[in-house]
Order: structure tokens, then sequence, then C-alpha cells
């Protein structure tokens, strides 16, 4: 098995690194035909310089790529590969763009880099395609086996499902069925465990067996996991010990993240202050009603602030007192709200709240104490979210959609509190610029829903104790079965054995 997920990496790799030599390769070419020529004018190159002037945009190149998923080739969506990959090519152009005008001191001429780029994107386009292509025919889907608890599973099979390149759950097995019977499924040719929503105690005896026995294994984490990954190691007295500090962020780090927001605030306020001026105009003139839709929602420690944004929906879109978020195809958006929300720009206000130190770039996305008082009825932990400050991004946003359930997206968000760090907040950073141009992060909720969750509370509260209820009955009549099937079995081995000792005599 080590052998097997060695040589895939190594596919991977090659694949991708392929994909990035044609890339620098297209570079090369068109800095040699237009770019050094008036560079040289202007600059004296020193010896082998063009060499690392190609090195650069090499670097530039692989740095993007592996930070956006460009070369996780049959590890993302072939889709998603092609995207990223591209989106790493235009800001490793852009930079090289600014990098050539400023050697030349004058903006260099856009024809030449538009159709490198276009050459670009065309290899990209092809090449990946070619790539994925030999991967999944080299490499079958994952083939695996679930282990459930009592409540539907029917989600995260249907999300495994929309990978059936790399996923293939062959199996689901409840982990009432007993140890033996799960200890005997595992050993059957799987090529991974998912371990999915069941005890801990029960989580950790299946976690040891896999483990001993080399074998790959998914689990759902649990809120106690996501706070333990995050903790501190040390030894004290020969014994390691985990730690989790009453405070996730030391002075110096909240000095940096503060001055990030106000610096970064204030010069984009500057820069988009032309699209923030044409976008109150448009939500002006459509229906004359308020430019800004202003709404009360909770920071670090529950605080109150009102976050600002461009109107997106009519005016008495919330005519009947009832807070709700956008669902699909919502009828209370306007046209031009439907084309800034696609463009994000009726987010830009926010800047503002940013400056003003109501809010942070990246951070938890700020709720309405309404809906966190629903979702605080039958989760408890969501207030874990309210230890940092809100963000205008944030980890569960790049990592998650924007109907993402509550508890995914408080697990998504604790990671990010766990684990801070500002490196991780500019990395985010980079990675919301791709989040932004991708509309399936922008995709609403269901038609009948008020919250992200799936039910109202009450349906949810319902529905929990209805399929607890049964999946009890149902336990409860596999035993029955089972004992009266053992009963029988044990019953006919006696006769058996009767009637072989009365033949003996």
């Amino acid at each position: 098995m080590q052998e097997k997920e060695a040589f895939k990496r190594l596919v991977r790799l090659s694949l991708s690194g392929i994909c990035l030599l044609g890339q620098v390769g297209i570079y090369i070419r068109f800095l040699y035909l237009y770019y050094f020529e008036p560079i040289k004018q202007n600059l004296q190159f020193f010896e082998k310089g063009e060499a690392l002037f190609i090195a650069i945009y090499a670097v530039l190149i692989f740095f993007f790529s592996n930070m956006y998923g460009g070369m996780r080739i049959g590890y993302l969506k072939n889709g998603e590969v092609i995207f990223s990959q591209i989106f790493a090519t235009l800001l490793a152009d852009l930079i090289t763009y600014g990098q050539i005008s400023i050697m030349i001191t004058a903006l260099y001429p856009i024809e030449p880099f538009f159709h490198m780029l276009t050459m670009q994107v065309a290899w990209v386009v092809v090449w990946i395609n070619i790539s994925t292509f030999i991967y999944q025919h080299i490499f079958a889907p994952r083939q695996m086996l679930l282990i459930h608890g009592d409540r539907p599973y029917d989600d995260i099979v249907a999300k495994f499902g929309t990978r059936k390149d790399k996923y293939d759950i062959c199996k689901c097995i409840s982990y009432r069925v007993g140890y033996d019977d799960i200890f005997m499924e595992i050993l059957e040719p799987y090529d991974a465990i998912v371990i999915w929503d069941i005890p801990v105690d029960v989580r950790n005896k299946i976690l040891k067996f896999c483990y001993g026995h080399s074998i790959r294994v998914y689990i759902m984490p649990k809120i106690t996991d996501v706070i333990l990954k995050g903790a501190e190691q040390l030894s004290l007295f020969d014994t390691p010990i985990l730690f989790t500090r009453e405070y996730k962020m030391s002075i110096d780090q909240r000095f940096v993240k503060r001055l990030i927001d106000i610096v970064c605030s204030l010069v984009l306020i500057v820069l988009t202050s032309p699209l923030m001026l044409l976008t109150a105009l448009a939500v002006k003139i459509y229906d004359g009603g308020p430019i800004l839709y202003k709404q009360v929602r909770c920071t670090i420690g529950g605080k109150e602030f009102r976050i600002m944004k461009f109107r997106s929906m009519s005016a008495d879109a919330e005519k009947d007192g009832k807070a709700r978020l956008a669902s699909k195809n919502d009828a209370r958006i306007t046209p031009v709200g439907k084309f800034i929300r696609v463009c994000r720009l009726d987010e830009l206000p926010q800047l503002f709240n940013i400056l003003k130190g109501e809010m942070s770039f990246i951070g938890p996305r700020p709720e309405r104490p309404e809906i966190i008082a629903q979702y605080l009825e039958v989760m408890p932990e969501f207030k874990f979210r309210l230890r940092v400050k809100a963000g205008l991004a944030g980890y569960a946003q790049v990592y998650g959609k924007y109907n993402t359930t509550p508890y995914d997206k408080l697990k998504l968000d604790l990671y990010y509190i766990e684990n801070y760090s500002v490196w991780m907040d500019i990395k985010l950073m980079f990675l919301t610029l791709k989040i932004l141009l991708m509309p399936d992060s922008t995709e609403g909720i269901e038609s009948t829903q008020i919250t992200a969750m799936k039910q109202s509370n009450a349906e949810l509260l319902e529905k929990r104790a209805r399929l607890d209820r049964e999946a009890r009955e149902r336990i409860e009549k596999e035993h029955r079965e089972r004992a009266a099937h053992e009963a029988e079995v044990l019953e006919r081995q006696k006769a058996e054995k009767k009637q072989e000792e009365e033949t003996a005599e």
C-alpha cells in the first residue's frame, strides 16, 4: 500500500511538473522574442542575469500553483485544477509584467503579455485534461468501507459520490454490529476506512486497530478533536502533555493583525473608491431605495455592531421581521443585487467596518444575534466562534461554501482559531482571491430554510429523536433476530450431537 501511494504521488508530481515546465517554456519564448531587448536598452545585464530572470518566474508560478491547488491533479476536480492553474498563471504574469515595466521605466505594451497568457491557458487546459485522463486510467477509485453511527449518513455518501473518479464507498455498516464483525470487515481488501459520527470510545478502538494494520482512515472530527489539534505539546517529568491556552492570540499577533487590517483597508478603500461610487449609483438608480444595508451582527465576545453592505435585495426584503439567509434563486434579490453579489461588490463597505476595528480581514463571518441564538439551542459550542474578531473572509469561506452547515462551519472556524498564525492570515487572503471568482462559493441555501441548517430547530430536534428511536428499534430487532438465530443453531448442534451419541451407542 505504501509503495502504491508513493508511486501515485510521483505520477501526480510528474504530471504537474510537465505542466509547469510548459508554462515556463512559453514564458521563455516570449521573453527572448519581446522582453529582453527593451530591458537591455535600459539596464546592463550582469552575467547569467537572464537565467535569474527565468528562475524568478519559475519560482512565482510554482508558488502560486502550489498555493491555489493547480498541482493537485487527481486530487481536486478537473475543472478546479484548471481554474486554479490559470489563476496562478495570471498572478505570476501580472507580477512579471510589473517587474518588466519597472525595469524599462514605462508601461510595457499589453499585447505580447495577452498572447503569452492565451498560449499558457490553452496549454494548461489541454495538458491538465490529458493528465487527468492518464491519472484516472492508472489509478482506480479508492475502495472504501464506511462505519457509521445511528444518525443518517446519506449526506456524506452523497459528498463522496461527487468524486466517483476518486472514491468508491463499497459498503456501509453500523458500529452496532460489534467489534468482531467490524474488524473482520475492515480486514477485507479495502483501500481505506471512513469512520463517521460514532461514539468516541468505539472510534478510538477502531482507529487503533486500523493503525496497527496500516490501514488508511478518514474520520469525521468532533469539536474536541479540532481543539486538540491546535493544542501545544510539552514534556513534563518525561510525560508528554497537551494543553490549550485560555487565549488564542499573543499580544504581538494581535498587533500585527490589527496593523495589517488598518494598512490594507486604507489602501483598498482608496483603490476601490471608483467601484464603490459606481455601485452606489447603480443601487440608487434601480429602485430609489437606500444604498447601504446595515444590520446588527456579532463579533468577538458577542459584541454587537452594525455591518455595512451595498443593498442587493429589495428594500422590503424582510418586512415580516424574520431573519433569513439568501436562498437559491431568491426573488428578493434585485438584478443589480445579483450582479454585485456575483462580483462581491456588495461586501466593499465592510472595509470601513475593518478600519473602525469592528471586523478583521480574516476571521469567522459575523452572524445575526437571533440566528446565533437559534444555532445555540441545538449546538451550544457555536459560541466558540466568538473567541476572535469577526472577519470579511475566513477559513470556513475558503474551504466551505455559503450554505455549509453551521456545525461544519464551526469546525472549520475553530481550526483557524486554534491554529492561528500571521502566515495563515496572509495565505487565506491569497486564497480568498480565488474563491471570489468561484460561483459555487456563493450558492444559497434551500428556499425552505431560514438559516444554513437543513431544518428549523424544532424540526431538527424532532427528526433527531425520531431517528434515534428508529435506530434503537432497528438495532433491537437485529439483536433479537441474531439471538434467535444463534439459539436455533445451538439447538440444532445439540440435537446433532445427541443423535451422534445415540448412533455411537
